[in-house]
């Protein structure tokens, strides 16, 4: 299982306050991947930053922006065949990256509790 953390900065800040097109952004970029949606959620605050979470069947997928900064935060939590790379690849071209930075985290899933 690994985590992703992707921070995209942009020169087309009206993706960031679209949530129609942010939805359509993250189903396309889970489609890419390989995942199943099961459900999703969204919320547009007074700033018109977006905050939306797709439930997949192999985890999740969420999104907040910054207007103000041109920024989205992206978080990937992948578990059985997703290509996460595929995803994240996927999210920045939607969203028009300018500068991306990705930090992945190997998540364990093991049977019991850590000593």
């Amino acid at each position: 299982m690994c985590s992703y953390a992707l921070d995209v900065w942009t020169d087309h800040p009206t993706v960031l306050t679209d949530a129609a097109t942010m939805a359509t952004v993250l189903r396309e970029a889970a489609a890419a991947g390989g995942a199943v949606v099961l459900g999703e959620a969204a919320h547009v605050f007074p700033n018109g930053a977006v905050t939306m979470s797709l439930v997949l069947s192999q985890s999740h997928l969420a999104v907040h922006t910054w207007p103000e900064h041109d920024l989205a935060n992206v978080d990937l939590l992948t578990c059985g065949v997703l290509e996460g790379e595929a995803i994240v690849a996927a999210v920045a071209r939607g969203l028009h990256a300018r500068r991306t930075r990705v930090t992945r985290t190997m998540r364990p899933v093991t049977p019991g509790r850590p000593d």
